[in-house]
This record gives structure tokens, C-alpha cells and sequence, in this order.
């Protein structure tokens, strides 16, 4: 049962992986908004704000799935050998240890 072995778990997301996930939604909203501003007179004002939140509130699924999944791909989840195991342990003791009262 001692033979259970530890995962280190990384993340390698980094800002480029959802740039072009943040420049797509901007665009979206962007030319949401130039649509209800074309929309926007005194006798379609309900219609533009209509047009603004239904496109708002239909591609917010779509942003969240798509960051996390992009967030789940790069999860990488690596076996500790058995030095790391131990630098582990000792960091473990060392950040567990209760300060000692300057005197």
C-alpha cells in the first residue's frame, strides 16, 4: 500500500493560448454593439438594448468553455521520482513548523 506514487500537477497556460480567444469575443462585442447603436432610434431603443444582451448573455457559454478548456489541455500531471518525493516532504516539515517567538 506504501507504493502509491505522487503526481506533481503544472500548469503551462500562458497568455498567448487564449489571445486569440479574447480577440474573437472583443470583435463579437464590438460588432454587437455597432448593431445596436445602427438600431438605436426613438422608436427602437428596446431593440438595441435586446440585440446587445441577447448576444451577451448567448456567447458567455461558448467564452467560459472555451477558457476552460484551454485551461484543461495544458494541465500536465508529472510522477515524482523519489528525490522530489523527499524534497517534498521536507518542504512540507518546513512550511508546517510553527514560528518561533523572537524573545
Amino acid at each position: 500500500m506504501n507504493n502509491l506514487q505522487k503526481y506533481r500537477f503544472r500548469c503551462t497556460l500562458g497568455f498567448g493560448d487564449i489571445y486569440g480567444q479574447i480577440m474573437i469575443w472583443l470583435i463579437v462585442i464590438f460588432i454587437t454593439l455597432a448593431s445596436a447603436l445602427a438600431l438605436w432610434s426613438s422608436s427602437r431603443q428596446i431593440y438595441a438594448l435586446a440585440t446587445v444582451g441577447l448576444i451577451v448573455v448567448l456567447s458567455l457559454p461558448f467564452l467560459l468553455f472555451a477558457f476552460v478548456t484551454t485551461l484543461l489541455n495544458h494541465i500536465e500531471m508529472e510522477p515524482m521520482d523519489s528525490t522530489e518525493e523527499e524534497l517534498s516532504n521536507a518542504q512540507d516539515i518546513i512550511t508546517s513548523r510553527p514560528a518561533e517567538a523572537a524573545g
